[in-house]
C-alpha cells in the first residue's frame, strides 16, 4: 500500500525545478515520480489540485532547550558576555529531565508546522546530562521529527561535568537509529580544555560521527581563547585535526579571512543563523564569503527555515554581498542525507519521503528561473498545509496528528515556569 500525490508542482531547490508531476509514496520512500501515475488497487490517492510539494527543511544548527526560555524576565545586559553568563547558562542549569523532554516535544512541534523536518540540535543541561539525549529524543519522537543530537560538551561546569558530557554524547551516538543519529558536541573554544579537545576526538573516533561546535559567534570566543590557552580556536581545532567534511560549525561570524580560509579547506559544513545573530547584536557574518558547504540554522529561536532564509538573503543583500539562498536551503538537506546516509531532500525516486504540501497561490508565475524571488518574498510556514516525515504524515490539514498542541502548549508554561523559578531561587 502506498500514497500517491496528485495533482501537484513538484520544486526541487538546486538545480531549480518546478514541474506538475506526480509522485508515489511507498514504506520511508519515494518509489515513483512522473506525469500521470496510476495508483495501485490499495494506494492512496492525495488530490493536490496544484498545490506545491517542497522538500521538508533542515535546521542545521538548533537549540531546542532554549524552547523554554522564550520571554523570560532578564536582566539589563550590555555584552554578549553578560548574555552568556547571565542568563543562558543560568537558563541550562536550571533545566532538569523533565523540561528537556518537554522543550523537545514542543520544539519539535513548532518546527513541523513551520515546515522543517529535520534539526541537528546542539543540548545543555549541565544540571540534568546523563539520560538527556534520550529524554530529547523521546520529545521529537512525539511529533515525529528527524534529529540528530549531540551534547555541548564544555569545562565550564569543571571536569566531572565535562565528562559526563562525553559520556552521554558517546552513549546517545552509539544506540541512536531510525530518524535519530548522533554527533560530538562541544561548547564555545574558550570553555574547552586541553583534556575537553582530548576528549572530543576521542569521542569521534569511539563513534565515527561528526563534531557540532560553535566557532566565533563574537569576538569574545578568539579574545578569551587566546587569554586562556594560547591559541586561537581555529588554530585549536585544527592543532587537534577536529575539522573535517564531517565537521559542524555554527556562526563564524568573527574570523580573520586567513582563518576562515583554513576553515573552508578542511570542507568543514559552515551554519549561518542570521535571526539569532540579529537577536545578539553580535553583527554581520559573512555569508558570502563561507564557501560551498554554507546552510541554514536557527539556534535558540524559531524552527522556520523560511524565516531564515529570508533573513538571511535580505541582511546579505544589504550587506551588499547577496547569498544563494537556494544552495543554502539545499545544503541542509546534503547535510541530512550525509549524517542519514540517504538521500534527503531530492524529489525522485529512492530519496526518504520527507516533504511539505503547501497552499501557495502565487501571484506571478512561478518556475525554476525565479524560485528564488518567490522563496525569499512570497513563500512561508503560513502555507504549510501538510508534512511528511519517513513517508507517514505528520501534520495534514494544518494539525499535528500525534500530539494536542493545546496539550503540549500547557505542558510547556508548566515547565518553562519550573524553570524560571529554578532560576530565581539560584540568585
Amino acid at each position: 500500500m502506498g500514497t500517491v500525490l496528485k495533482g501537484g508542482y513538484v520544486v526541487e531547490l538546486e538545480p531549480a525545478l518546478v514541474e506538475r508531476v506526480d509522485l508515489r509514496i511507498e514504506g520511508d520512500r519515494i518509489a515513483a515520480r512522473g506525469p500521470d501515475l496510476q495508483p495501485g488497487p490499495d494506494d492512496e490517492v492525495v488530490a493536490l489540485s496544484g498545490k506545491l510539494v517542497f522538500p521538508g527543511l533542515v535546521s542545521a544548527h538548533h537549540r531546542l532547550h532554549m524552547m523554554l526560555g522564550r520571554g523570560m524576565p532578564q536582566p539589563a545586559l550590555e555584552t554578549y558576555q553578560e548574555s552568556l553568563e547571565r542568563v543562558r547558562w543560568r537558563y541550562e542549569n536550571a533545566l532538569d529531565l523533565d523540561a528537556v523532554q518537554v522543550a523537545g516535544t514542543a520544539g519539535g512541534l513548532e518546527a513541523l508546522q513551520c515546515g522543517t523536518t529535520t534539526l541537528l540540535d546542539l543540548h545543555s543541561s549541565p544540571k540534568a546530562v546523563t539520560g538527556s539525549l534520550v529524554r530529547l529524543a523521546r520529545g521529537l519522537h512525539e511529533v515525529g521529527v528527524r534529529g540528530v543530537l549531540s551534547y555541548a560538551v564544555t569545562d565550564r561546569v569543571g571536569a566531572v561535568g565535562r565528562e559526563e558530557g562525553l559520556e552521554e554524547t558517546v552513549s546517545f551516538a552509539k544506540k541512536a537509529k531510525g530518524r535519530f543519529r548522533g554527533q560530538v558536541g562541544a561548547g564555545p573554544s574558550f570553555t574547552l580544555s586541553d583534556d575537553a579537545f582530548q576528549g572530543l576526538t576521542e569521542a569521534l573516533h569511539a563513534t565515527g560521527t561528526g563534531l557540532h561546535v560553535p566557532l566565533a559567534e563574537d569576538p569574545l570566543d578568539e579574545r578569551l581563547s587566546m587569554e586562556r590557552h594560547g591559541a586561537s580556536p581555529v588554530a585549536r581545532l585544527l592543532n587537534a585535526n577536529l575539522l573535517s567534511p564531517r565537521t559542524l560549525l555554527a556562526h563564524v561570524g568573527h574570523l580573520a579571512w586567513a582563518d576562515l580560509a583554513q576553515v573552508i579547506a578542511t570542507g568543514s559544513w559552515i551554519v549561518h543563523t542570521p535571526r539569532s545573530n540579529q537577536g545578539l547584536e553580535v553583527g554581520y557574518a559573512p555569508a558570502l564569503k563561507f564557501g560551498a558547504r554554507a546552510t541554514l540554522g536557527a539556534d535558540g529561536v524559531s524552527a522556520d527555515l523560511f524565516a531564515e532564509a529570508q533573513a538571511a538573503y535580505l541582511r546579505s543583500r544589504e550587506a551588499g554581498q547577496p547569498i544563494d539562498v537556494l544552495r543554502y536551503l539545499t545544503n541542509g538537506h546534503r547535510l541530512a542525507s550525509q549524517v542519514f546516509e540517504a538521500a534527503i531532500g531530492p524529489m525522485r525516486e529512492g530519496a526518504l519521503a520527507d516533504l511539505l504540501v503547501l497552499d501557495y497561490q502565487p501571484p506571478t508565475p512561478l518556475a525554476a528561473g525565479n524560485l528564488a524571488w518567490h522563496v525569499v518574498y512570497g513563500l512561508g510556514s503560513r502555507h504549510v498545509e501538510a508534512v511528511m516525515v519517513d513517508g507517514v504524515w505528520r501534520v495534514w490539514a494544518r494539525r499535528p496528528l500525534s500530539v494536542n498542541p493545546t496539550v503540549v502548549a500547557e505542558q510547556a508554561r508548566e515547565a518553562a515556569a519550573s524553570v524560571w523559578g529554578r532560576m530565581a531561587e539560584a540568585g
